[in-house]
């Protein structure tokens, strides 16, 4: 997760800050496959979350197509059910979060998309340096929120 917070730190200043690191197989040591953040604003793209990012170009790399069932996606925010779906869709093998996100959160919060999937489930630990990942969060939305163009569009 440290890595994952050091990822999300080089998010885009428009971007709310969330960094993804995909991890191959313990079998090879867990190389890092793909590391990625939010880019939604930057590149005026709904699906560019730093999860999808960092499962595209993982994908690339892992070697069995886009299968990633021996893989590990670290995330300093809970996934939403777009990323999760992707996460399932990826056959992702364990995703792991910091900071819960109560509102939008696929990964137990709201929904549980990657436990409840029919198709494949993978298994998800919560709460990893939760309170790192929430600061990094509140600090950008304190920020924002005392920026006076904030909300102007």
């Amino acid at each position: 997760m440290r890595r994952a917070l050091a990822v999300a730190a080089d998010t885009p200043a428009a971007d709310v800050p969330v960094g993804a690191v995909v991890y191959g197989p313990a079998a090879a040591g867990y190389p890092e496959l793909a590391t990625a953040t939010n880019r939604r604003e930057t590149d005026a793209d709904p699906t560019a979350h730093a999860e999808v990012l960092a499962l595209r170009a993982a994908a690339g790399r892992h070697g069995d197509a886009w299968r990633l069932g021996d893989c590990t996606l670290v995330v300093t925010l809970e996934p939403c059910a777009m990323c999760a779906g992707a996460a399932v869709g990826a056959r992702i093998g364990r995703i792991v979060y910091g900071a819960p996100e109560p509102r939008t959160g696929a990964c137990g919060s709201v929904f549980d998309v990657p436990r409840e999937s029919p198709l494949h489930g993978c298994e998800v630990r919560s709460g990893v340096l939760a309170q790192e990942c929430a600061a990094l969060l509140g600090d950008f939305f304190r920020g924002r929120r005392a920026d006076p163009s904030y909300g102007e569009r």
